[in-house]
């Protein structure tokens, strides 16, 4: 069977030419719900054969293995009722072979690797690559053929591509259609230099249970299994591996998920459902708990009303903290998240820069404040990372870093890490992306809470309570000798907050002099 890889182009390049098969660079974004589980596809066809000519050494041919495999289907990790007429012909030859009803046969043929493979149910059966809308085809067959042309360029098996190879080439994509998908980015991918810096702080150890409560293509989970791995030289045979857990609301997203962990060779645990009111991970009637938490929240999500606090069964809304008023479920996520920790638990979590500073310093209540006061009183946060503008693909804005800590160890007791980042970047296309170098100084000054000029500073409770429980950096730690002004968008969204509070003060006002009118 011939195995030619096509080494001439770099996997990378590969896989993004054949996502620009179908109608160009720009339109490839609108196909990734296409394009993503045929790449899975053909991972997993070339891997079934090189089990299959495993199997086939030790009983004498390819058309006896495929019968073995066929009837003890235990002897490989997935089996794939695809058999070539020529059994020495590649496995994926009878997808590449498709030339009659392209899109309805294809969709055939993944329902039929799910079916055999209860694991893949819901994720590579869920396109109808035959789909119509106002009885145009979504993709005609004439560019699925092309597509499938172009994925057969390489090989993608054992022996070609290392898990974590493929898993890069296959995160790279992802990163790709990020770049076209405008605010629907945000549902999906976060930089993973930001997911980097975040698995470094946490500093995963083998065996530990790492949970991201909406981890859209789950690459905050896989960074923390990359982390460790690197961090004991690559020796994954001889660790144990993390315990992935993660939930995503959306249902393609989720799919997204589970093939990208698969791909990268890691096992893990990924349920679907809307987490914020129905979290999925319990033990026994209680909300399960985590060594740690990574997450990146859609950011001030409005969905939520006081009733969803209130009618919540887990005490993940606890007396004092509770809602922090409907503009934003930011501190809301934040509660989830350290409910969801276990006792000497940690949490980075990605957040928009004002849910470190609304209500701070406005003469009326804010409850958002109160909830962020709640957890600097609980002594529950361990630093914040003020990050660089324009690194996130449905927005400009910077963003924080918020990390927690269950157990902060006694010479941190009252304090609070703190590091602006903000000129911690290099410019990119089309976003800015932190460097290598960035990436290590950050995440090194953080876990050696090392201060640093205009970069890094130890911060005592009573400073925090003095500035009224503002707890962004940029507030603590100038990054120019002439600077004297925060962000903008700090600003602009503490003025938002009060246009709420003021809102709400008349709308009570407003009825007290009706009553008194009466």
């Amino acid at each position: 069977m011939a195995k030619n890889n096509g080494n001439d182009k770099s996997l990378e390049s590969w896989i993004w030419d054949a996502a620009c098969s179908i109608r160009g660079a720009a339109d490839a974004p609108k196909y990734k719900d296409f394009i993503l589980p045929l790449v899975f596809t053909k991972r997993l066809c070339d891997v079934f054969d090189d089990e299959v000519d495993r199997i086939a050494e030790k009983v004498g041919s390819r058309a006896k293995a495929f019968k073995l495999a066929a009837r003890d289907q235990k002897l490989v990790r997935f089996y794939l009722p695809l058999e070539p007429d020529d059994p020495e012909e590649a496995v994926w030859s009878v997808i590449r072979k498709l030339s009659d009803r392209i899109g309805e046969q294809l969709t055939t043929r993944l329902r039929g690797i799910a079916k055999a493979n209860p694991l893949l149910e819901g994720i590579i059966d869920r396109i109808d690559f035959n789909a119509t809308t106002h009885g145009q085809r979504d993709i005609d067959d004439d560019r699925l053929s092309n597509l499938i042309e172009k994925i057969s360029e390489k090989r993608l098996g054992l022996a070609d591509v290392e898990p974590d190879i493929i898993g890069r080439s296959y995160e790279y994509l992802i990163r790709k259609f990020a770049e076209g998908s405008g605010q629907s980015a945000g549902e999906f991918y976060t930089p993973p230099e930001v997911g980097m810096v975040m698995a470094k702080i946490m500093d995963p150890e083998p065996g530990m249970t790492i949970y991201d409560p909406c981890c859209g293509s789950a690459g905050l989970l896989i960074k923390c299994e990359l982390v460790m791995e690197e961090k004991n030289n690559g020796r994954k045979a001889k660790q144990a591996p993390l315990k992935l857990y993660g939930q995503e609301y959306i249902a393609g997203t989720w799919a997204m998920a589970n093939m990208n962990m698969i791909i990268h060779d890691m096992e893990g645990k990924i349920e679907i459902g809307d987490t914020f009111r129905h979290p999925k991970f319990r033990d026994r009637g209680k909300l399960q708990t985590f060594d740690r938490v990574v997450a990146n929240p859609m950011w001030n999500q409005n969905w939520f009303t006081e009733q969803d606090y209130d009618n919540d069964e887990l005490d993940r809304f606890p007396q004092g903290a509770g809602f922090p008023g409907k503009q934003s479920a930011d501190w809301g996520w934040v509660q989830h998240m350290a409910a969801s920790l276990n006792e000497t638990g940690r949490a980075a979590i990605v957040l928009d820069t004002g849910a470190a500073s609304r209500g701070s310093g406005n003469a009326g209540k804010n409850k958002e404040k109160e909830v962020r006061k709640w957890f600097v009183e609980n002594d529950l946060i361990e630093g914040v990372v003020y990050l660089p503008e324009n690194l996130f693909y449905n927005t400009s804005a910077p963003g924080i870093l918020l990390f927690l800590n269950k157990a902060k160890p006694k010479g941190q007791k009252d304090k609070l890490f703190l590091i602006n980042a903000s000129q911690v970047f290099a410019k990119g296309d089309p976003k800015n992306y932190i460097p290598e170098d960035g990436i290590a100084r950050i995440s090194s000054a953080f876990l050696k809470w090392k201060e640093e000029e205009k970069f890094s500073r130890i911060v005592e409770k009573a400073e925090i309570v003095n500035n009224d429980y503002n707890i962004s950096p940029s507030r603590y730690i100038y990054t120019a000798d002439a600077e004297e002004y925060r962000p903008i968008g700090e600003i602009v969204a503490e003025l938002d907050a009060l246009e709420i509070e003021a809102e709400e003060t008349n709308t009570v006002l407003r009825a007290v002099l009706k009553k008194l009118k009466v």
